[in-house]
């Protein structure tokens, strides 16, 4: 009997490495597919203007129908567009770290966020680095892999892809409620920016959701904490009787 597929896609501006940790905790019960998003790692850039819907189409292909589909971050936002539009492939939907229907004050704090990175990308990539990494345990390797990702990629794929993630929240909004699949809504608890409310917020959208808080974890919950994001995902999977 073949092993159920989880499929792990990446924030923005990382790629499919930031998996590593999490990909080895599943390798011995699951197929790990973690494709790089367009724009993003061996992928060609992007073009002006790249939407949430051109980054799902760019992943769609590399899915097995009935996967078990895990995004973090701007990923998240992509899982949930292919559980609306693409629903043959996704058994069930994990989104870590997602933000989720953002309020004018929330919005207002991305947008800003994407108006320093559009000046001065270098500083962003710092700023992001302190804003996920300041304050754990994670260990300076592992911070210099990604901010060595970070400031690999094409700049105008980020500022693109970012976009996105500051924006796409609000389009999928209206329609969350049309996800049908069993799903799971996790993050940390001192996460500024994919805040434990707006975990709380997906869960409440969803007609099958649960919602998991990880206790003093940041942003970066697949670095920082991979065995509390697994023994979360796992039970999730479990209880749902996929595996």
């Amino acid at each position: 009997m073949s092993q159920p597929t989880v499929v792990l896609l990446h924030g923005v501006g990382l790629d499919h490495t930031m998996w590593e940790p999490i990909a080895a905790l599943l390798a011995d019960r699951f197929t790990v597919i973690t494709p790089d998003l367009p724009g993003h790692g061996t992928r060609p850039p992007v073009r002006d203007g790249v939407t949430l819907a051109g980054l799902a189409d760019g992943v769609a292909d590399g899915i097995p129908a009935g996967s078990h589909l895990v995004g973090f971050s701007l990923g998240a936002l992509v899982a949930q567009h292919l559980a609306l539009h693409r629903p043959e492939l996704v058994a069930t939907l994990t989104s870590v770290s997602s933000v989720c229907a953002r309020t004018d004050e929330e919005r207002a704090l991305v947008l800003a966020r994407l108006r320093t990175a559009e000046a001065d990308f270098p500083a962003s990539a710092a700023a992001s680095l302190k804003r996920w990494y300041d304050g754990t345990d994670v260990g300076a390797d592992r911070v210099a892999r990604t901010e060595a990702t970070l400031l690999a990629g094409d700049v105008g794929s980020f500022l693109g892809c970012y976009r996105v993630f500051a924006t796409a929240d609000a389009e999928l909004a209206p329609d969350l409620g049309a996800i049908a699949v069993p799903a799971l809504a996790v993050t940390g608890e001192n996460d500024p920016g994919s805040t434990p409310g707006m975990t709380r917020r997906l869960a409440a959208a969803l007609p099958d959701c649960r919602a998991v808080v990880v206790p003093e974890a940041r942003h970066m919950l697949p670095v920082e904490r991979p065995r509390a994001l697994v023994d979360s995902l796992t039970t999730f999977l479990g209880e749902c009787a996929h595996v």
